[in-house]
C-alpha cells in the first residue's frame, strides 16, 4: 500500500525568506520560555532574516521542516567561532515548534544538517546545549554521533535561575584524519 501525502514523513528542505515570520514565532517561544537559547529578548523577524542571510551567504545549510503545510521547525549550521582557524567547524542550532517535540523532527533536521555540513566541507560540528537537564537535546545529539566534551556550570542566568551549557562534538567526513581542502 502506498502512503498518502498526509501520512508521509516530513522531509527537511531549504529554509527561505518566506519562512522567517514562522521562524520568528518558533524562536520567540524558545527565547521567552526555554533555556535552549540564552537570548532573553526575542529578536525581530528582520533581525532573524539578516541572521539567516548571513548563514546562507556562506553556503551553510539553513533548513526548515513542515507538518501539515505549516513550518514545524528549523535548523542551521553556523560558524563555530569567527577566527579563521575555526573555518572548518560549525555549530548546529535546532528549534521545533511548541507541541511538536517528540515526533522526530529534530532528528531529521540534525541528520540533514550533518549531511549538508559535511558536503560543504566542515570537519567538526559542535552543539552548545543550554541546560544540562535538557535530556532530549543531549540524547538526540548522542544518538547522531556527538560525544560529550564538557560543560560550563552555571554560565548563564535565565528565567530566574543559573543555567549550564553542555558542549558536544561530532566529526564530519574525514574529521581530523586528513588535511582540509585548500582555498577556504
Amino acid at each position: 500500500m502506498i502512503a498518502s501525502a498526509a501520512s508521509a514523513r516530513p522531509v527537511p528542505r531549504d529554509g527561505t525568506e518566506a519562512d522567517v515570520p514562522a521562524i520568528q514565532a518558533i524562536y520567540a517561544h524558545h527565547v521567552r520560555h526555554g533555556l535552549a537559547s540564552f537570548e532573553e529578548i526575542e529578536p525581530s523577524a528582520d533581525e532573524l532574516a539578516q541572521r539567516r542571510r548571513a548563514i546562507v551567504e556562506k553556503g551553510l545549510p539553513y533548513l526548515a521542516i513542515d507538518v501539515d503545510g505549516k513550518l514545524a521547525g528549523y535548523a542551521y549550521a553556523g560558524p563555530f567561532r569567527p577566527r579563521s582557524a575555526y573555518r572548518f567547524s560549525v555549530e548546529d542550532s535546532i528549534y521545533v515548534a511548541p507541541g511538536l517535540d517528540g515526533r522526530g523532527l529534530g532528528r531529521q533536521l540534525l541528520a540533514s544538517l550533518i549531511e549538508r555540513s559535511t558536503a560543504w566541507g566542515a570537519r567538526q560540528m559542535v552543539a552548545v546545549i543550554g541546560d544540562s537537564a535538557n535530556a532530549a537535546s543531549i540524547g538526540l545529539h548522542a544518538r547522531l554521533g556527538f560525544r560529550m566534551v564538557g560543560s560550563f556550570r552555571s554560565i548563564g542566568f535565565k528565567l530566574g535561575r543559573w543555567v549550564d551549557s553542555v558542549m558536544m562534538q561530532r566529526e564530519l567526513g574525514d574529521g581530523d584524519t586528513s588535511r582540509p581542502p585548500e582555498g577556504r
